[in-house]
């Protein structure tokens, strides 16, 4: 078999198209790592963010605890400086009994009641209300039944102690003393 024999200016030719597809390689691949630096770059500024709204979140978590905290602390200053006045009140009003004077002394009293029902009233607590009211139990607590053939349903015949809600949630249910129908026998 004969050997064939390039000549030398094909080896030219063939070595040109090798070396553009080689360079377009190179090419490429200098974008190729050009682009992963970018994307490095861009990575690690992500990270960054990342790492700094981590940060202001925490600061924020304990910023929010320490004026919940605060807020619990100091949530009843206003209600203690309007309870402090009262408290006044009822030093004066002793002091005046002291000095003998009985009319005075009732006067003081029935002034610290008004002003401790408006005090309450200013911070959203009310008195329930029981005058010819059925009895209703998620408002009331009965102490006292009496049986009545005047009464179809409960009804409330006596208030014994107060009861409040504060912006219409109940604090302490109003004790009542109930008639209740008369059993048939």
């Amino acid at each position: 078999m004969a050997k064939k024999t390039v000549s030398p200016a094909k080896k030219i030719q063939n070595t040109k198209p090798a070396q553009s597809s080689t360079q377009a390689l190179k090419d490429k691949l200098k974008k190729k790592d050009e682009d992963i630096k970018l994307l490095k770059k861009e990575n690690e500024r992500l990270n960054e963010l990342i790492l700094r709204k981590m940060a202001d979140m925490e600061n924020l978590k304990k910023r929010l605890e320490r004026d919940k905290t605060e807020f619990y602390q100091y949530a009843l200053s206003e209600f203690l400086k309007e309870l402090f006045t009262v408290l006044d009140n009822f030093e004066r009003a002793l002091e005046s009994q002291d000095q003998g004077n009985g009319k005075s002394f009732r006067e003081g009293v029935e002034m610290i009641y008004k002003q401790y029902q408006d005090m309450l009233v200013k911070f959203g607590a009310r008195p329930i209300e029981i005058e010819g009211k059925k009895f209703d139990p998620r408002l009331h607590q009965a102490f006292i039944t009496e049986e009545s053939e005047d009464v179809q349903e409960p009804e409330v015949m006596e208030e014994l102690q107060k009861g409040y809600t504060l912006h219409n949630r109940l604090l302490r249910p109003t004790l009542v003393k109930v008639a209740v129908p008369k059993k048939s026998e």
